[in-house]
């Protein structure tokens, strides 16, 4: 899932814009953060990689950019939030997610596997009325470090 950060910010500052919002620099630094994580990250893991970050300041520039869709919350295991940019920004995936410590990690589905889950999702739904717009999966288990 690579992205070009120059893109993800003019589509950002954009999306901010449009809002009514900033995109300021501290906003900036915590995208170039989310991207370069390559996978959901904590508050924790995000403080240490952009020192100059507060943790009330990242909590808040969260909840702004979670609101105009720039990132989303990703749920573990554990009592720890992790947040990474949006599906939009970095293309539809899902995630592993260890029972032991807690860990997420991203996955890509290949495209034909992906189109026959939506046939099958489609398939168990038809009969309830609910109309699925698109899907998250997320794989249980244990991971190598904890294995």
């Amino acid at each position: 899932m690579g992205i070009d950060v120059a893109e993800v910010h003019d589509l950002i500052s954009g999306r901010m814009r449009e809002s009514g919002q900033l995109y300021t620099k501290g906003r900036r630094h915590l995208v170039e953060l989310l991207a370069a994580a390559g996978r959901p990250a904590t508050i924790a893991e995000l403080l240490e990689g952009g020192p100059r970050l507060t943790q009330s300041s990242l909590y808040r520039n969260m909840v702004n950019l979670e609101s105009v869709g720039i990132v989303q919350r990703v749920v573990g295991t554990d009592d720890l939030t992790r947040y990474e940019l949006s599906e939009e920004i970095i293309g539809h995936h899902h995630h592993v997610v260890c029972t032991e410590c807690g860990a997420v990690d991203d996955f890509v589905v290949p495209a034909r596997s992906e189109r026959s889950l939506d046939t099958a999702i489609a398939k168990v739904l038809e009969d309830t009325g609910f109309v699925p717009t698109t899907h998250r999966l997320d794989v249980l288990g244990t991971c190598a470090a904890c294995a």
